[in-house]
C-alpha cells in the first residue's frame, strides 16, 4: 500500500513535468501519526531507483515530508522489531539502516537513534529525523513534545517543532446536524460565517438578548427531543428531555476516564438513595464508546456502565432523578444527533494525555457547556469561552507529569481515607452491580485502588464538585443560554478551514 502510495506521488509528478530533483516544490507529505512512516524509506528507494544519489534521495524526502503527532500513547508511536521489517519490506531494511547510521554519526545520543538496542526501529524518530516539520495538535500537545516526550529532538530541531491545533468541519457539525440553530445564526449575522467562521463572534452582541437566548434554547430542547426519539427507536430506552443531557462520547481508553465518570454516577445514586428529596436537577448521563478487540479493561468498562445502568434504570425510589445510557453502536450518524442535543460535554481525560480531541469542539460549537480537565484543546476552549463559561476540575499537565517522574500518589491512601470514594469501589466488588458476582469487576477494582495510572481516585472530588457546579448552575435557564450562546460564538478557531 505504501509502496503504490510512493509509486503514485512520482509517477504523477513525472507526469506533470516536475523534476524529481525539486519533488518538495510540488508535494507535500503529511505523515500523520507513525503508521505511513514506511513512505519515507519507499520514497528513498523509489529516488535511487530513478536516478538520484541516495544523499540527494534523503534530502529531498525530508523536505517533501511532515510528521503530525497525534498523542504520545504507545500505540500512535510504533515500534517494530527488525525480523518483521525484513520478512514485510526486505527492500527497505537496507535504506533504514542508512538512515539510522546517519543519525548515529551525527548525534552521539541513543534516545534519538532509530534502531534501539533490542532491535527495533522507531518510526516516530524516522518522521522527525526525515522530515522538514513535526507538529502537535493543540497548544499544550504541542508544549508537552517539545518540553517531555520529544524534548531531545527538540533540542536539535527546534526550527521543526510548531503547533497546529485540530479543526472540525462545521458543514457537517453544525450546518448538517443542526439545521434549527443555523437557520437561527444566519437570521441573525447572514450567512458570512458559513464560509468565515471566525464570523460567528458577531453572536456575541446578542448575548444578553433575551428572546435570542429563549430562541436557542428552545432549539437545544427540539434536538434533545430528537434524540430522546431515536433512542427510544433504536435501542427501546426512555429519557426525560427535560433533564440535563450530560454526553461522554468518545474512544474507550482508560485515560479518557470514562471510569471517572461512571464512578461518580455510582456516587451520587448512592447520595440519592440516602436522601431522595435532596436538591438534585434530573441528570440523563450519556455514553458512547467503542473498544479495541483486545482492550479487555475498556470492554470491562462498557460493561460497568451498562450493569449500572440496569440497577439505576430500575430503581423508582429515585424518582428517575439519575437516568444512564450507553448508545449502541457509536458512529459519526448517531454522532450527528447527538452533539446537537448535549448540555454539558465531557471532556475529562488526565491532564497531558488528550493530544487534542475534536468531539470537545463539535460540542462546543452546538452550545454545549465543557466539563473538563486543562487538557488538549479544552485548554484552547477555555482561553476562547472564559473560565467563567466552562467547568474546569482536577490537576494540570505539570502536577501530572510530576507525580508521573517523582511519584508520591498512593490511591490506596484516598481509598482508606475518602469514604465516598471507598464506598464506590467497594461496590465494584460486593455484587452490587453484578448480581452478586464478586469477581466480574475485580480487575477494575484492583487497577483504580493499586496503581490507578490516570489518577481517577485523585481528581475523584473535583470532579464531584464541578459536577454540582454544573447541576446549580443550569437551574439559572438565563445564564445558562448565555453560556450556551458563548460556546457557540467563540467556536470559530476551531474550524478546519
Amino acid at each position: 500500500m505504501v509502496s503504490s502510495a510512493a509509486q503514485l506521488i512520482l509517477d504523477e509528478c513525472v507526469a506533470k513535468g516536475c523534476n524529481l530533483h525539486d519533488l518538495s516544490d510540488y508535494v507535500v507529505i503529511q505523515i500523520n501519526d507513525t503508521h505511513p512512516t514506511m513512505v519515507i524509506p519507499e520514497l528513498i528507494r523509489l529516488l535511487v531507483e530513478r536516478g538520484l544519489e541516495m544523499d540527494e534521495a534523503i534530502e529531498v524526502v525530508t523536505k517533501s515530508c511532515a510528521y503530525t503527532n497525534h498523542t504520545i500513547l504507545a500505540e500512535a508511536l510504533e515500534k517494530w522489531p527488525i525480523y518483521y521489517l525484513k520478512k514485510a519490506v526486505p527492500q527497505l531494511m537496507p535504506i533504514i539502516e542508512v538512515l539510522d547510521d546517519k543519525v548515529r554519526r551525527k548525534y552521539h545520543n541513543q534516545e534519538v537513534y532509530i534502531i534501539d538496542g533490542e532491535e527495533r526501529v522507531h518510526m516516530a524518530h524516522i518522521d522527525i529525523h526525515y522530515s522538514s516539520s513535526v507538529n502537535g495538535v493543540a497548544s499544550l500537545h504541542t508544549e508537552i513534545l517539545k518540553n517531555n516526550e520529544l524534548h531531545h529532538f527538540y533540542e536539535i530541531y527546534p526550527e521543526k517543532f510548531n503547533n497546529k491545533t485540530n479543526g472540525i468541519t462545521f458543514r457537517r457539525w453544525l450546518l448538517h446536524c443542526n439545521p434549527q440553530l443555523t437557520e437561527l445564526i444566519t437570521s441573525l449575522i447572514g450567512d458570512g460565517f458559513k464560509k468565515d467562521a471566525t464570523q460567528l463572534e458577531k453572536l456575541l452582541d446578542y448575548k444578553n438578548d433575551e428572546k435570542v437566548l429563549k430562541q436557542l434554547l428552545e432549539i437545544k430542547s427540539a434536538k434533545k427531543m430528537e434524540l430522546k426519539k431515536a433512542l427510544m427507536e433504536k435501542q427501546n430506552v426512555t429519557i426525560n428531555e427535560n433533564s440535563i443531557f450530560d454526553i461522554q462520547i468518545k474512544r474507550l481508553h482508560e485515560y479518557k476516564r470514562q471510569q471517572l465518570n461512571i464512578l461518580h454516577v455510582m456516587h451520587l445514586y448512592n447520595e440519592l438513595k440516602a436522601n431522595p428529596d435532596m436538591d438534585f436537577e434530573p441528570t440523563t448521563f450519556i455514553f458512547g464508546a467503542k473498544a479495541a478487540a483486545g482492550y479487555k479493561t475498556a470492554k470491562l468498562t462498557i460493561k460497568l456502565i451498562n450493569s449500572v445502568a440496569d440497577v439505576i434504570n430500575n430503581d423508582k425510589s429515585i424518582k428517575g432523578k439519575i437516568k444512564v445510557v450507553f448508545i449502541e453502536n457509536y458512529r459519526v450518524s448517531n454522532a450527528e444527533i447527538i452533539f446537537a442535543a448535549a448540555d454539558v460535554s465531557e471532556q475529562i481525560s488526565t491532564a497531558s494525555r488528550e493530544a487534542s480531541g475534536t468531539g470537545n469542539m463539535k460540542f462546543m460549537l452546538n452550545g454545549a457547556v465543557t466539563l473538563g480537565t486543562m487538557d488538549g484543546a479544552n485548554v484552547e476552549i477555555v482561553e476562547e469561552v472564559g473560565k467563567e463559561n466552562a467547568f474546569i476540575f482536577g490537576l494540570s499537565a505539570e502536577e501530572v507529569m510530576k507525580y508521573e517522574k517523582d511519584g508520591g500518589y498512593y490511591p490506596m491512601d484516598i481509598y482508606n481515607s475518602n469514604p465516598k470514594v471507598k464506598k464506590v469501589l467497594d461496590q465494584l466488588v460486593d455484587g452490587t452491580y453484578s448480581n452478586g458476582d464478586k469477581e466480574l469487576f475485580r480487575d477494575l477494582y484492583d487497577s483504580l485502588v493499586m496503581k490507578d495510572v490516570y489518577f481517577t481516585l485523585k481528581d475523584f472530588d473535583s470532579y464531584a464538585d464541578a459536577q454540582k457546579r454544573v447541576n446549580k448552575a443550569y437551574k439559572d435557564k438565563a445564564n445558562w443560554a448565555k453560556m450556551v450562546m458563548l460556546n457557540t460564538a467563540c467556536a470559530g478557531k476551531f474550524s478546519s478551514d
